[in-house]
């Protein structure tokens, strides 16, 4: 038990305890990320390569992959140019001649020789009268030693640690954690049919064949996804701990009224929604609830309802929104039916002057005001409330964790309740928010105007002006969203991953934009954003205002330029940011989108959704000068559907989940494995289970979760239960 326990412990100690771990090596390891352990054994391979499915060099197929065992027959080292070197290998078998041609890897000259058997693994390619491979995977083979049976795993390595050597510090790792307990019940180990984790973690590192790769990732994609519902679940208990919830009165007579002053009737989704949210802020326990809805679904209205709520029990609400420019929207949407329905409220922003900011301080501080709505100026230390018992988050992605804790901490256990408009599908919800309850909008009250999205070459962009001028011609608006411009952009690809437009579109693939705040706008190129609106006046758009709105505008400018276009004073808004989201102008009916491979989808989806808010059919023009197939492919499916949450799915496919939800949330980095599409049935059980088990073992003291709580407490020490 002793041997057991110490094997557990070796789990959070320094990588260079590891046999062969140096401190060169553990400097290099660090910069992978992994300084522990454990580190090291979760950095799992990011493929395998199978050497027990093997062709001759006379049957392999050309544009095939597979795998050719022979002997090395010659090595040559070539410079073609000074600053690139090649090794070209002849492998030879009874069939025939494979070259093998290998950049930037001088050493393989020094490490193999004539006559020495190896085994490659890659694409097979003709050219120069040879079959060739270009970077295949090589594996030295003993004497007398074939590939068959041997699956190779490709760990993430780096210039200083190469893939073998990785491989071989991963299984000293192993080594000194065998036998170490099981962090998972055995309850759910037989139910689930789960390998026990020392199995599982040697056969994902070193499988002997793919089914034990796939049972060894089931039974970590399990234990990962139970881990983080437990630490999420654990911190929500923690926060509502010796506090004293508010239960709402929810059907008192300012919801009424307010049911009656709305000019438009709920829809079936949005009574719903407003049915699951009164409910829970009913209950004796604080609501943690989030209301996802797609672009123009209404969710603000939703929210009025929640906001009512609190005046008719007498306390108070805060509504934060991410910029000022949405806050005052809010003010404007929901400050005249609160006036109907005698609901105090304030607005509290950056730029409120010194004598309304004390109004709206003592009236927040003596419960004059009911619902003070605000940007992050609702989180300066002197803004307090007398009894704060609501919390409503806009975006509530676009603000950090601490941000979105530090408005809860002004009231005592308050409900929360955060919306959004990225379209999160449920399954990467319960993962990433499992500590919270969920309601769904999917359809817009306004289905009557019809959206189309197309996407269009840079040579045919001419299509998306015409369209843009008829728009205007009717009498309606239009924007043009560009990208970050200018060489502030291409540093920012650079830090990003890319390496030149052409050279490696993936990196604009997976490296999107991602729009937190204007501060993430401060390295804009001005000037080539005013060169690029002011030729959009003087030629195409020649007959009509064009106005610029950018990220280092004041806030009073920015306001300003979209109150213009809002009142049809402008009509072409040229955009290098974001157009702020959540900001109605149901008159804008045509969109272009310069560069849109740029953006990801999420974000291009969220940008459509200003267009097409009224009753006017609205179009949508995706300008590309990529020539990449994936590129235009992951465009095309914003051709295909304007359904968010089946767009987020497709975008989900191509990208981590991290990259959809913004790095400033949290839970998304701790899936090492998890895939939310592929692993829908198993994040549902873990939810399940983790919801079970706090049931009857809040503090997991249990002995069969004590395994499990020392797990919690090193993976996510901020969040296990206390001991």
């Amino acid at each position: 038990m002793a041997d057991r326990l110490a094997a557990t412990l070796a789990l959070d100690e320094p990588a260079s305890r590891v046999k062969l771990v140096s401190p060169a090596r553990a400097q290099a390891l660090a910069g992978l990320g992994v300084r522990t352990v454990r580190d090291l054994l979760t950095h799992f391979p990011r493929r395998y390569i199978d050497l027990s499915k093997r062709e001759t060099v006379a049957g392999a197929r050309i544009g095939g992959s597979c795998t050719i065992q022979g002997s090395v027959h010659e090595v040559k080292l070539k410079r073609p140019r000074p600053n690139l070197t090649l090794v070209e290998i002849a492998v030879v078998d009874a069939t025939g001649v494979l070259m093998v041609t290998c950049f930037r890897q001088p050493w393989l000259k020094d490490q193999l020789k004539s006559g020495m058997g190896i085994a490659v693994a890659g694409k097979v390619e003709f050219d120069y009268g040879f079959k060739r491979m270009v970077n295949p995977y090589i594996e030295q083979l003993g004497d007398g030693q074939m590939a068959e049976g041997m699956i190779i795993p490709v760990h993430p390595a780096c210039e200083k640690i190469s893939a073998a050597w990785m491989r071989r510090l991963v299984g000293n790792a192993l080594d000194a954690v065998q036998g170490c307990y099981d962090p998972l019940p055995l309850d759910l180990r037989v139910r689930y049919r789960l390998m026990a984790r020392g199995a599982a973690l040697s056969c994902i590192h070193f499988p002997h064949t793919m089914g034990e790769v796939a049972e060894a990732r089931r039974r970590l994609v399990y234990e990962e996804l139970l881990l983080l519902e437990l630490a999420l679940m654990s911190q929500a208990a923690q926060r509502a701990a010796g506090a004293q919830p508010t239960a709402h009165v929810v059907d008192g007579p300012c919801a009424a009224a307010l049911d009656c002053v709305m000019p438009f009737t709920l829809t079936e989704e949005q009574q719903q929604a407003r049915a699951d949210i009164l409910a829970r802020m009913a209950a004796p326990e604080a609501a943690n609830h989030m209301l996802l809805g797609d672009v123009g679904t209404g969710k603000t209205a939703v929210a009025a309802f929640a906001l009512a709520a609190v005046a008719d029990t007498g306390a108070q609400a805060a509504l934060m929104a991410p910029t000022e420019v949405l806050a005052r929207q809010h003010a404007a949407s929901l400050g005249k039916w609160f006036d109907e329905v005698g609901v105090t409220w304030g607005l509290l922003t950056g730029s409120t002057s010194d004598d309304e900011r004390a109004r709206l301080l003592e009236g927040a501080a003596d419960g004059g005001i009911c619902v003070l709505i605000g940007t992050h100026a609702l989180l300066e230390p002197d803004v307090r409330f007398k009894r704060l018992t609501l919390a409503v988050i806009d975006e509530q992605q676009r603000f950090g964790v601490e941000q979105r804790a530090a408005l809860l901490s002004k009231g005592q256990a308050p409900d929360a309740l955060y919306l959004t408009a990225t379209p999160i599908p449920r399954t990467l919800a319960l993962a990433v928010f499992g500590d919270m309850t969920l309601s769904y909008i999917k359809h817009r009250p306004n289905d009557s105007a019809r959206r189309t999205t197309h996407v269009v070459s840079k040579a045919d962009q001419g299509r998306a002006y015409d369209a843009a001028r008829e728009a205007l011609a009717r009498g309606e608006q239009v924007y043009v969203v560009c990208p970050l411009i200018g060489q502030d952009a291409e540093a920012r690809d650079k830090r990003a991953g890319g390496r030149g437009r052409e050279a490696d579109e993936e990196a604009y693939e997976f490296a999107s934009i991602s729009i937190e705040s204007d501060a993430d706008f401060a390295g804009d190129n001005v000037t080539a954003a005013t060169k690029e609106a002011s030729y959009l006046q003087q030629t195409v758009f020649a007959d009509w205002h064009v106005e610029l709105l950018h990220g280092r505008m004041k806030p009073a400018d920015k306001d300003a330029v979209m109150g213009r276009f809002r009142d049809n004073e402008t009509q072409v808004l040229v955009a290098t940011t974001v157009i702020e989201v959540g900001v109605d102008v149901p008159n804008a009916t045509v969109m272009i989108v310069m560069d849109a491979d740029r953006f990801g989808l999420s974000q291009l989806h969220q940008l459509r959704g200003r267009v097409g808010r009224g009753e006017k059919p609205a179009q949508v023009f995706l300008v590309s000068t990529s020539k990449s197939e994936q590129s235009l492919a992951r465009l095309a499916a914003m051709e295909r559907t304007d359904d968010g949450f089946e767009l987020a799915k497709y975008d989900l496919s191509l990208r981590r989940e991290g990259d959809i939800l913004g790095n400033r949330q949290s839970g998304a980095s701790a899936l090492k494995l998890v895939n939310i599409v592929r692993d829908e049935r198993v994040i549902q059980a873990a939810h399940a289970d983790a919801a079970a088990i706090m049931a009857a073992d809040p503090g997991l003291a249990e002995p069969d979760h004590q395994a499990l709580a020392l797990e919690l407490r090193r993976t996510f020490p901020e969040q296990a239960p206390a001991r």
